[in-house]
């Protein structure tokens, strides 16, 4: 049987079966990271081993600090969580850890909204920043541990996958090119409303999915919700959420209208994850709103990026649509992302007694377009 050694130009910058190097390396230092395994990151002059928090315990924290032996990993946050601390910050931040640290109290720095120890700190390396960001795609809570490991090898080495710092942030636009259509199938609603589903993918395995509602006019401007998928809300009917309310809205509405298109997409928890998005509610309930509770974690207000969404929507031929939102968020990242919007239509979900100040925190913090709710808030003013 003929060889099947492979030359440069078929496993190269850019090959069809392995993609590009750059994608590949991240992608596999995505997998370790799920797998809760540390990974190498590189800089110019920096080389960084890093381990995530998540499932942190006593016997893994002792086995990293050998590994990373004689030099001591450090814990890296985000600015967000920094802040939280009561730390001066815009960048992600590398915290001095004590002879006295265990797995414990690592993890209360990291997720304690009542934690007030605020430990000798600087700026992280880009490296090290890298780590905590795919940390973040991994849906992790966003913190590292991880030691400078630049003048020296690293015990067991060719079995540690590296990942180049640069290469970290172009990941989630290589992923966004990287989709597909991987399966459609007609699926009849309880209405009796024919609908399509087409199912997407990309190459790190995840799935949206585009519910194609009646029979659109995609020659004319398309009417198009894109819904965040909400388990407690969209499957359970929490009533802490409007989610569940507005995705049967929107359902109702594009019957009504003839047809149009939901992106159902896989951006639990504005993009934190479910695991993360339950961490959030324990924090709501000890008073925090939606947002406070997102950036006391160490995320952003809305870690959502609907470049994905414009990419399926153009793989769709849908690139003029009246948009099904409240939130002004949605519009700028579609319009930035080259959809052109037409007009938005509202989505008045109702409000009850365990709703009540989830919505308004969303009105009067992230400016949703609550024409119902805003005018009780300017009652109240």
């Amino acid at each position: 049987m003929e060889s099947l050694g492979m030359n440069e130009a078929q496993t190269g910058a850019s090959s069809a079966l392995f993609g590009s190097r750059r994608h590949t390396s991240v992608s596999r230092g995505l997998s370790e990271f799920h797998g809760r395994r540390p990974v190498l990151f590189t800089a110019t002059g920096e080389a960084v081993l890093a381990l995530p928090v998540e499932g942190l315990d006593r016997q893994r924290l002792a086995e990293f600090i050998a590994l990373c032996g004689p030099v001591a990993p450090q814990l890296i946050i985000t600015e967000r969580r920094a802040l939280a601390l009561g730390l001066e910050a815009l960048t992600p931040m590398a915290l001095t850890l004590t002879a006295g640290d265990n797995a414990n109290t690592i993890l209360a720095l990291v997720t304690d909204a009542t934690n007030h120890r605020t430990p000798a700190a600087r700026l992280a390396s880009r490296a090290a920043a890298a780590a905590i960001q795919l940390a973040k795609i991994s849906q992790s809570l966003p913190a590292v541990l991880a030691a400078d490991v630049v003048a020296r090898a690293v015990a067991c080495e060719e079995s540690i996958v590296r990942v180049e710092a640069d290469s970290v942030a172009r990941f989630a636009d290589d992923a966004i090119r990287s989709l597909i259509v991987a399966s459609e199938a007609s699926v009849p609603l309880n209405s009796g409303t024919p609908t399509r589903f087409v199912v997407f993918r990309d190459a790190m395995g995840g799935s949206q999915v585009a519910i194609i509602v009646g029979k659109p006019d995609f020659t004319n401007a398309v009417p198009v919700r894109l819904h965040s998928a909400c388990l407690t809300g969209d499957v359970f009917g929490s009533r802490r959420w409007d989610c569940g309310d507005q995705l049967r809205l929107a359902v109702a509405l594009l019957e009504d209208l003839g047809g149009g298109v939901i992106l159902y997409l896989a951006q639990e928890g504005r993009g934190l994850g479910l695991t993360n998005k339950m961490r959030t509610y324990q924090l709501q309930d000890n008073g925090l709103d939606t947002f406070d509770a997102n950036t006391t974690l160490g995320f952003d207000d809305d870690e959502r990026d609907y470049g994905i969404a414009a990419h399926m929507l153009r793989m769709l031929s849908c690139t003029r649509i009246v948009l099904l939102t409240n939130n002004r968020a949605k519009l700028d990242g579609l319009t930035k992302a080259g959809i052109e919007i037409v007009s938005r239509m509202p989505l008045d979900a109702p409000v009850n007694a365990d709703n009540h100040r989830y919505m308004t925190a969303k009105a009067a913090r992230a400016g949703h377009q609550f024409d119902h709710l805003t005018a009780s808030l300017a009652d109240q003013a």
